[in-house]
């Protein structure tokens, strides 16, 4: 019997996906698993209990991937689960910021106890008259799960849309439309686009990437969308650039003191996943991803360790070393086993930066002699016995 916790709440309907092999409890250092959604676990001490969390979404920023990668401890995200929810609100951003709706609604709560405000409206009207989206180049920046629906959809909209992205998958690639303007410097999504949004994980190569230098080389009253991280935009100089006419509006999903309320600022209270379909679809990936490690050992969706998938075990057993990505492992490995008279049925060795992780089916019943005997060997951090 496994047993997961929720740190935060997570969709009823996507826990329904595990089966009778799991319990849930409230106990976090009880969990062979922990799912969790935007709560910090930096502060967090796991016991030696924990397998695996998995985020119920896709930024990882809330785990400490390092500390967990030298437990053992195997992190996965939902990758393209919240994409759809995400777009919706990129557009709705886009909208927002064209037709000059936030101001117009403002205008209407002000009159609203005027008993001529439909007649005053057609007066007034016109200091909201907006821009439409259609003809407009859209500039997106990073061409992953949420940037390729936005790519299509605007595409469906009319809009000249332009994508860089110089590691884009060949899954995206595949899912993009041949009338995407696929560009290989950013400076020409600066330079060329009406609409700029950005798409790309928060990386220190990241960080603050839109800053005073690229906001100097974006056409005057350019509209920014950034649905992915606050700091991948140096708000205050955004902020600067609307004062100086150069930005027109900047739609951020990340309120905080530097842009709430802001003049030309348009901010939500962090609502890109926060749909009913979204969160069901994050937490039903979440919870599959879960169960494929613990009952089998296989990996997909880490953001810390490879992905490795040797199927369902037909050999008497199955055993998964955490280790160092370093020389001499698999033959360190593969002695023990000889040494105790044990046959490897099939092995799988993956890699990722500096750690990796093998998985070996054996002729014969895993033990824990065994399973001790590999944990010893030098840059070892877990081994695990999982049939």
């Amino acid at each position: 019997m496994f047993k997961f916790n929720c740190i935060n709440n997570i969709s009823p309907i996507g826990l329904k996906n595990f089966n009778g092999l799991y319990e849930q409890t409230d106990a976090a250092d009880e969990a062979d698993g922990l799912l969790v959604r935007s709560a910090s676990l930096h502060e967090m001490e796991f016991s030696d209990h924990l397998l695996c969390i998995a985020r119920a979404g896709a930024g990882v920023n809330n785990i400490p991937l390092d500390k967990c990668a030298k437990k053992g401890i195997v992190v996965f995200n939902t990758p393209g689960a919240n994409a759809n929810g995400v777009k919706e609100l990129v557009f709705a951003g886009m909208l927002l910021a064209s037709r000059e709706i936030t101001e117009g609604v403002d205008w209407v709560r002000e009159n609203k106890g005027n008993e001529n405000i439909a007649k005053v409206a057609e007066k007034e009207k016109k200091r909201f008259a907006g821009r439409e989206l259609a003809g407009k180049k859209l500039g997106i920046i990073g061409l992953g799960a949420i940037g390729v629906r936005v790519a299509n959809a605007a595409v469906n909209m009319d809009m000249e849309v332009y994508g860089y992205d110089p590691y884009v998958s060949v899954d995206a690639a595949w899912h993009l439309s041949r009338k995407i303007n696929h560009v290989f410097d950013v400076n020409d999504i600066y330079s060329k686009c009406d609409i700029i949004t950005i798409h790309v994980p928060l990386l220190d190569s990241t960080k603050g990437m839109i800053g005073k230098e690229a906001i100097s080389k974006m056409k005057r009253g350019v509209i920014l969308v950034n649905m992915a991280r606050d700091l991948l935009v140096d708000e205050e100089a955004v902020v600067k650039a609307i004062e100086d006419g150069k930005v027109h509006r900047y739609v951020s999903d990340f309120p905080n003191a530097t842009v709430a309320g802001k003049k030309g600022c348009i901010t939500t209270p962090h609502l890109g996943a926060s749909t009913e379909e979204s969160e069901i679809n994050c937490a039903k990936m979440a919870v599959d991803e879960m169960r494929a490690y613990l009952e089998n050992g296989n990996i997909s969706n880490s953001v810390n360790y490879p992905a490795c998938n040797m199927g369902v075990c037909q050999a008497g057993g199955r055993i998964g070393i955490f280790h160092m990505n370093q020389p001499n492992m698999i033959t360190q490995f593969t002695q023990i086993l000889a040494a105790s008279d044990v046959n490897i049925a099939e092995m799988s060795n993956k890699s990722k930066g500096n750690v990796a992780y093998t998985l070996i089916d054996i002729d014969g019943k895993s033990e824990k002699k065994l399973a001790d005997e590999l944990g010893r060997v030098d840059g070892v951090f877990r081994v695990r016995i999982i049939k």
